[in-house]
């Protein structure tokens, strides 16, 4: 039977990729914010949800199961990045980065227990700046330090039921959405060992791994997607 993948955030970037990725042997459904996009191919189910609300957790399970009838793969890749300056304290945006970084991924996992089995797999994308602390963006930092560690304590409780929980950390990708100022580019990969920058084909590849059978005795891991930066 065709295992079914959820991606949160699919509809573009990274998301998209990860989602075309494992779309070519998985039935696969994406969330996104907006409406669907025109580059989604009809074969993926684009589910329009907002993860600032807790209601759209239980939603989204609902319908992929609707859909697909069971769901085999989580890849919690919805994030929020924005800057969070000391001297610029923003109650509400502080509490928005950690609802959609952290307590969404938390919030789908628990409506989606109920349908998962052994063998069923998270990941989630956390990033490098959960432990390269980014200036002015302090928040969503921690958030993804907050992701890894609800990652391994996730691993630790629902090893027992053959459910793995991973994260892929990736560092700067360049996608052709949001492209970058040519010299913030520069800066990223002359700190690269391998003297690139990310794509998220990069990063579509390390999760298929995580959420594949070849990954079978792997959980509880942050998996760093870099090309070597910053080492």
């Amino acid at each position: 039977m065709t295992r079914v993948a959820l991606v949160t955030g699919g509809a573009r970037g990274i998301g998209r990729a990860i989602a075309l990725n494992l779309s070519r042997d998985h039935d696969v459904a994406v969330t996104s914010r907006d409406a669907r996009p025109d580059s989604l191919p009809e074969s993926i189910a684009c589910i329009q949800a907002d993860f600032t609300r807790p209601e759209s957790f239980a939603s989204v399970i609902s319908a992929v199961m609707a859909r697909f009838g069971r769901i085999d793969v989580i890849v919690n890749n919805a994030g929020l990045v924005a800057q969070t300056p000391k001297d610029a304290f923003d109650p509400d945006l502080a509490h928005e980065l950690l609802g959609v970084n952290l307590v969404a991924p938390a919030g789908l996992l628990s409506a989606a227990l109920p349908h998962l089995g052994a063998g069923a797999s998270v990941v989630n994308i956390s990033s490098v700046n959960s432990v390269l602390p980014p200036r002015d963006a302090a928040i969503y930092g921690a958030s993804k330090a907050a992701l890894n560690l609800w990652t391994r304590a996730m691993a630790k409780e629902l090893g027992p039921r053959g459910i793995r929980v991973n994260a892929v950390a990736p560092s700067a990708i360049e996608s052709p959405e949001r492209p970058r100022p040519p010299n913030l580019t520069k800066l990223f990969v002359d700190q690269t060992a391998l003297g690139r920058i990310g794509t998220p084909e990069d990063v579509a590849r390390a999760v298929r791994f995580l959420a594949g059978d070849e990954a079978g005795f792997i959980t509880g891991e942050v998996l760093t997607v870099s090309g070597g930066y910053r080492l």
